[in-house]
């Protein structure tokens, strides 16, 4: 059992994964597509890796503003959780998102990835780490309700 965050963006989705034991979250891979509209492959791929790694919860990062308002990525963001949601069967949540890129460019800045092509081949990955980490930091609760089912 695993839970997966996704970082969906207008032509990537970074994704990530928990270890099974519900302890770790670790970059996983990056979905790449043609262009913002183009989902549907990408909604493949997703289900694909949730039957493949039995997910069971998979965590959508939320765009806010800094003061905390939602602007059209969030719309988007939402929408995109409820095609992930219906199309894979399993419960999809969201979670704030703010300063992930940050904490992904500090992470990259750790490991010595300096060039910024090398660099947007990972952010997205690194970013969708970021989210599924403060998640499970953050709901500990729900953790323990997944691996008791």
């Amino acid at each position: 059992m695993r839970i997966m965050a996704l970082d969906y963006g207008s032509k990537t989705v970074g994704v990530a994964l928990s270890d099974p034991l519900l302890m770790t979250a670790q970059p996983h891979t990056i979905l790449r597509r043609e262009r913002e509209g183009a989902i549907r492959k990408t909604l493949s791929e997703i289900e694909e890796i949730v039957r493949r790694e039995d997910v069971r919860l998979i965590v959508v990062g939320l765009p806010l503003n800094m003061d905390g308002t939602e602007g059209d990525r969030a719309a988007l963001s939402r929408a995109f959780r409820d095609k992930v949601e219906r199309r894979c069967g399993v419960p999809a949540v969201m979670s704030d998102e703010r300063l992930t890129t940050v904490e992904a460019d500090e992470t990259m800045d750790s490991l010595g990835l300096r060039g910024r092509a090398e660099r947007k081949q990972y952010v997205d990955m690194i970013a969708a780490g970021v989210i599924l980490r403060e998640y499970m930091d953050n709901h500990p609760k729900e953790l323990e309700r997944l691996w008791r089912e």
